[in-house]
């Protein structure tokens, strides 16, 4: 129940469908595109002997049928977002001038020869299902992440200012040679 009545029938992207029925058997759907915000409202009634009960009750299961294929296609869109979303990001993340220079020249080129892969995998598999839009985007992760962990991690050469012999942050009177916070343990 979502207010006075109302029943969420389905929810996708941005159209929410609901539905209510009256003391009178009276059928009212209201669909809402937030999007574009349009609005619609239809009520459905048996006041002519037009629907008979079963066709109404035919009619409230098809949406309920549908409602678990809408499910299904809005899963498989989200997942196919995602992955597009994470290469396109990647690809702008080498491509940036702050980010770009600190990789090194093996680590980019690995990088950019994944996302291209994936972007081309993408545009020949449209129709794949959810698990296989979620496994690229894991094999594009897998690529991806520990080198640009390493980046941030001052492993990619050139990501760290070095003074004086040492990486700037770190104690330049010989009492550490760690860059980086120092963790303490409290008990």
């Amino acid at each position: 129940m979502v207010e006075d009545g109302w029943e969420l029938m389905y929810l996708n992207g941005g159209i929410t469908v609901l539905k209510r029925e009256g003391r009178t058997k009276v059928l009212n759907v209201s669909a809402e595109d937030k999007t574009a915000g349009v609005k619609n409202n239809i009520t459905i009634t048996n006041d002519k002997g037009r629907l008979s009960k079963e066709v109404i009750e035919k009619m409230v299961k098809d949406v309920d049928r549908y409602k678990a294929k809408d499910e299904e296609v809005k899963r498989k869109v989200e997942a196919k977002n995602s992955l597009e979303n994470y290469a396109y990001n990647m690809r702008n993340t080498i491509k940036d001038e702050k980010f770009g220079g600190k990789f090194g020249s093996d680590d980019k080129e690995k990088i950019e020869k994944a996302v291209e892969e994936a972007i081309h995998w993408l545009e020949a598999n449209q129709l794949v299902e959810v698990d296989e839009f979620e496994d690229k985007q894991k094999e594009l992760e897998g690529i991806c992440n520990p080198i640009i962990a390493k980046m941030y991690q001052g492993g990619a050469g050139g990501d760290v200012p070095i003074r004086d012999g040492m990486p700037s942050g770190g104690a330049s009177n010989g009492a550490s040679s760690r860059a980086g916070p120092k963790i303490e343990e409290v008990d």
